[in-house]
Parts: C-alpha cells; structure tokens; sequence
C-alpha cells in the first residue's frame, strides 16, 4: 500500500507514521506533509524517503528543498495547498490519511475521495463542512471512506460491512466522549479558564485545537455531525454520553436494543491501525486492556451547563444548508482567539452561537465546493470582527 500522509507531524499523523513503521513490507510511505514544524517534516523525509514532500506554506518551502539535498533522499518538495490534492489524488498514491486541521484539508479530502483513494479520515471537518458534497465525492469515485476519530471507528467496527443494511439495523448510535478537564467543575467557574487548563486533557495526548474542542465538548458537536453523514443517520438517532474512562469508544444500539460496543486502552494507533488493513487487522503497538486494572465503567448524563457547544450540533443539524460549515468556521477562529488571550473560555460558546444565529449560508441546494470555501471564510471573516470588537 503506498500512503500519503497528509498532516504529518501532528499527533495523528505521527501515530500513524509510528503503525507504518511496524509494517514495512504492507505501507510504503511516499508522501508527507506539513504546514508547520518544518525541522519535524525534514527528520521525517530523511528518514522514510517519500517521493513527495508538501509544504503547503509556500514561504517555507525552498528551505525544506535544501535541507533535504543530501545524497540517498530523493523527495520532491512540492509547495502551497494545491500541492495537497494533486499528492492526494496521484494514481500512484493507494491510501490517503487525512490529518490535516481545520476545513483547509476539505479539498484534499475530496480530490483523494474523487480518484477513488482508501480514504482514512481524520480530518472531521471534511464532513462537517462538506456534508452531502463530500459524500457524495465518495460514492462517484468509489472511494473507501474509513473514519479514523476513535468513535466514529469504533461505531464503524462495529456495523457490518455492508452499508446498505445500516439503517436498517441501527436503532441509534451512542458516540462516548471523556468530559475533558472540566467534566465536574462548577459551571460558574468557567468563565475564568486559561488556555493551559483547557489544554491539560486526563486521557488523550492531543493538540492544542483539539484539547480545548475537547474541553468545551465542541469536538463532540463536531463529531455528532460528523457521524450524521458518514452512517447516513437523522440526527435525532445521534446521542452522547460521558464516559470519563475512555475505554468504550462508542456503541450501535441495535433495533432489538442489543448493544454492540468496541473497547480499548485510549491509543490513537489502535483506530489508525484499523483502517490501515481494512477489512483485516493489524497489530497497532497499543498496550492490552488489563481487566483486572478496571474497577468501574461509568456513564453519565452531558450537562448542559457545563457544556452547551455540545448541544449545537442538533441545532446546526436542524439549520439551513451550510449552518454546519458557520458553526464549524466559528469555532476555529474562536479557539485561535481563546488560545491567544483575546478572549475568555466560555466566549467560545457565546461565539459559535452567535454565528449560527446571525450568520446565513445563503446555499442553494446545488452548492459545490466553493460555495462551501466561500461561506466558510464569510463567517470565519464576521467572527473575527465580533471577536475584535468584543460583541459576544
């Protein structure tokens, strides 16, 4: 399998890097990329050798090229965002693990899933931006779409492989989520949280976006979108529950209410490894559940409270065509804006409602790629501006 490994040096794509290495005659590794920490995208070249190097900020590419003109290395440093989808789409590329942040990896996401890729999903917002555009990129190339998120594999693992049959079976599906650092702090006291407490996750190692997402449970809302299109469920068959041992990753309520859960130690690997052998397993480098360790699986209910992002989702799901693209810009640019200090933790909700209230998609039914891009910078643009003015 020749993988390109779209985000490279963040945490998915270095668990990912980390699976391959474990498999070296199955994944030949021939393309990685990175937007930043350049000096961890070199270490990478020089040691797995891809074909392609992409630098999507082309301002740092001519000195990866140079850096990485040593004899034996033979990359091909391609630069700007562009660079991404033509990698992505390469007939000589099998397999794409989108990890790249944020709505800049949706177009990636769609050329891999027009030339047919295996397309590993880590990239949430392809969906919660793209919705029906992207899906259905993925039935007219004939891609595999296999969903790396640790929920969303483990509702994955758990259907059959026969996605006709899904809607049939499935009652609901229940996506877990840990409650983050605040899961029993008074809700009162959250006005008053830094980026470095938000950032302090109990279970998952993550970056900085995605910490403070799990914080507000905004990766939940996210995810509970997400979910909406990859299962082909109405939203209303999409629930969420605390579960702060992150061990049941997520569960498929049945039509006979017979439950079917995937369990595991909390490691990124385990879901990587999944859709790396799709439909076959590999071993992962993730420890065994020790059972004799666990002494309690426990759920509980999300408080609204404490976290009211989470209950966006629906509200976004219930919207105008692109209300999912508004709610996802906003909460990008206001976890940059609480990241530097600009504003407080609970603005971040204040903000990404806001934006779902105020800010119309405008989409008719056949909105396409930019149209999506366009409405995505529109609301990213107006929250930027209450943000600066402190309107929320």
């Amino acid at each position: 399998m020749r993988l390109a490994v779209l985000g490279s040096t963040g945490s998915i794509g270095c668990n990912t890097l980390d699976v391959a290495a474990r498999h070296p005659h199955h994944i030949e590794v021939c393309a990685l990329s990175a937007h930043s920490r350049m000096d961890q995208l070199i270490t990478q070249c020089l040691q797995w050798k891809p074909r392609w190097a992409v630098v999507t900020d082309p301002a740092k590419a001519g000195e990866v090229a140079r850096q990485l003109k040593t004899p034996g290395c033979p990359t091909e440093v391609l630069a700007g965002p562009q660079a991404l989808c033509d990698v992505a789409g390469h007939a000589d590329v099998d397999a794409v693990m989108a990890a790249v942040v944020g709505a800049a990896g949706l177009p990636s996401c769609l050329e891999a899933a027009r030339n047919g890729k295996r397309l590993l999903l880590a990239n949430k917002e392809a969906l919660v931006v793209g919705g029906a555009v992207f899906m259905q990129a993925v039935r007219e190339g004939g891609a595999t779409l296999i969903p790396i998120d640790s929920e969303h594999s483990a509702i994955f693992q758990c259907l059959p492989q026969d996605r006709q049959t899904w809607s049939q079976r499935v009652d609901h599906i229940i996506l877990t989520a840990s409650g983050g650092p605040f899961r029993q702090s008074d809700p009162d006291s959250l006005e008053a949280v830094t980026p470095e407490q938000a950032c302090a996750h109990p279970t998952w190692v993550m970056g900085r976006k995605i910490s403070v997402d799990s914080a507000t449970m905004m990766n939940k809302a996210l995810e509970v979108i997400e979910a909406r299109w990859l299962f082909d469920l109405e939203p209303h068959r999409i629930r969420a529950v605390i579960h702060p041992q992150s061990i049941v990753h997520s569960m498929v309520v049945c039509r006979d209410q017979s439950v079917l859960a995937q369990l595991g130690t909390p490691d990124m690997r385990v879901p990587i490894a999944y859709g790396l052998a799709w439909p076959e397993r590999m071993e992962s480098g993730a420890l065994a559940l020790d059972w004799t360790s666990i002494k309690a699986l426990t759920f509980e209910q999300a408080d609204e409270r404490r976290f009211p992002g989470l209950f966006l989702s629906w509200q976004a799901l219930a919207g105008p065509l692109g209300s999912t693209a508004v709610l996802n810009a906003a909460n990008e640019v206001a976890v940059e804006q609480f990241l530097a200090g600009r504003i407080g933790f609970m603005d971040i909700y204040r903000l990404n409602a806001q934006a779902l209230e105020r800010i119309e998609p405008r989409l008719g039914p056949d909105a396409g790629l930019y149209d999506l891009l366009d409405l995505d910078q529109r609301a990213r643009a107006q929250v930027r501006q209450w943000a600066d003015l402190h309107v929320v």
